[in-house]
């Protein structure tokens, strides 16, 4: 397939194709005059890459997903963590979202006077409830190249 074709069926733009290649994630397999040209694997690649995304792991840790004949080789571990991760922050947000909806009937007289926000200020106060820093840039699908290429 070309890239316009791959750009197509996956949704990504053809710079952010090229910038995963660029990465080491993905490998054209030649080129139809200026075009490059992938085999079909490489849907099942980007299908890895935008779980990973999904998932919350960088591209470079994508990248070490795949072995060097691009077949995913996934460390169970690594899955087990992040999986662990995600579970921490839906507690995070889902204490949050508890708290917030508590102080929105809460019948108390004025928010200063309401346990349940005031514990919601202290804990936003001491930072608990940030949400985690996003690693690398995610590749836009509508042209670019990712977000934040390049500023380092």
């Amino acid at each position: 397939m070309d890239i316009g074709e791959v750009a197509k069926k996956s949704g990504l733009s053809a710079s952010a194709l090229r910038y995963y290649e660029e990465k080491g994630l993905i490998a054209s397999v030649g080129r139809v005059g200026l075009r490059r040209t992938f085999a079909p694997v490489v849907m099942h690649q980007l299908s890895l890459i935008a779980l990973g995304q999904a998932a919350g792991f960088s591209l470079d840790e994508v990248a070490g997903m795949f072995s060097a004949d691009g077949r995913a080789t996934i460390d169970r571990k690594a899955l087990q963590g992040k999986a662990d991760e995600i579970d921490a922050t839906i507690a995070r947000l889902q204490a949050l979202s508890n708290g917030l909806r508590h102080a929105a009937v809460c019948p108390a007289t004025n928010h200063s006077e309401c346990p349940t926000f005031q514990r919601l200020l202290r804990a936003a106060g001491a930072g608990k409830l940030k949400p985690p820093l996003k690693k690398a840039p995610v590749a836009r699908k509508t042209g670019g190249k990712p977000a934040g290429k390049g500023a380092r």
